[in-house]
């Protein structure tokens, strides 16, 4: 006897059987499925480039994309200069990849508030973002060495939407 047909004798009380394989199949197949169409629906790839217009795919933000359209920052930034990471790919992915999953619940469940708020996470990469370009310019205010070192937001918070 073979070392294989061994082998599928020890491990065959483990596996399902052929009718509960065929509808864990067909749920994951389902799935992938759903998954897959409302990605390609809710325009999903356009989320994963830096074009603008794609943050103007929820109707809830248009108010800021027409802003940021008419603002200074229109010709040096896009919305991913100033709302992710700038230190690292995946840091940037994981932000996007976060605000998409809680947009998108959000917008579907329809439990957001109107205006949009920023969350502290995205306060946070924002500062970050403000500083990365403009920290020299401000490394004299910015205080960085307090316990509550000075928030461009609290002055600035609608620079990058034309307000």
């Amino acid at each position: 006897m073979n070392t294989l047909s061994r082998a599928g004798r020890k491990i065959q009380p483990y596996l399902p059987s052929l009718g509960v394989a065929l509808v864990i199949a067909f749920f994951a197949g389902a799935i992938l499925f759903l998954s897959g169409f409302t990605f390609v629906y809710a325009q999903g790839y356009s989320y994963l480039v830096d074009d603008p217009a794609a943050c103007a795919n929820c109707h809830i933000m248009r108010d800021q994309y027409d802003g940021w359209n008419r603002s200074p920052h229109h010709a040096v930034a896009t919305c991913n200069d100033c709302h992710t990471p700038h230190d690292s790919i995946i840091a940037k992915y994981a932000v996007k990849g976060l605000n998409g999953f809680n947009h998108s619940k959000a917008f579907t469940l329809g439990d957001f508030v109107e205006p949009i708020r920023i969350t502290e996470l995205n306060r946070e990469v924002t500062q970050g973002a403000c500083l990365a370009c403009h920290g020299d310019m401000v490394s004299e205010i910015l205080h960085a060495d307090a316990n509550k070192p000075t928030d461009c937001l609290t002055c600035h918070a609608g620079v990058g939407h034309g307000k």
